[in-house]
């Protein structure tokens, strides 16, 4: 059984930054773990991927920006948004694959999202 939990969304400062979490629960170490971003009206967009051997991959709009990470020993997945802009305004998903891909739809297990909203 497959479980994701998001949390740390909420209101920033343009420019500023926020950490979000996704408490993990895997029935499998082979999985791809990942961060997509949903806003209505809008398609959704890959933010990036952890893969199980460790290598990480980033969408072109918050590469140098966005950092993921992954605690293994806490089964928490991060990501660190810095230099946060009115267009990373969204809905971020966390999500778990068998392969890493850029396309949400993609992803068979999702968690709820937590919202982060950028205003300046």
């Amino acid at each position: 059984q497959v479980q994701l939990a998001e949390s740390g969304g909420g209101s920033v400062p343009v420019g500023g930054s926020l950490t979000l979490s996704c408490a993990v629960s895997l029935d499998s170490d082979s999985y791809c773990l990942g961060w997509f971003r949903q806003v209505p009206g809008k398609e959704r967009e890959g933010v990036a991927t952890f893969d199980s051997d460790g290598s990480t991959r980033y969408g072109f709009s918050v590469t140098g920006r966005f950092t993921i990470s992954r605690d293994n020993a806490k089964n928490i997945l991060y990501l660190q948004m810095n230099n946060l802009k009115p267009e990373d305004t969204a809905l971020y998903v966390c999500a778990a694959a068998w392969f890493c891909s850029s396309l949400p739809e993609a992803y068979n297990y999702r968690g709820q999202g937590t919202q982060v909203t950028v205003s300046g």
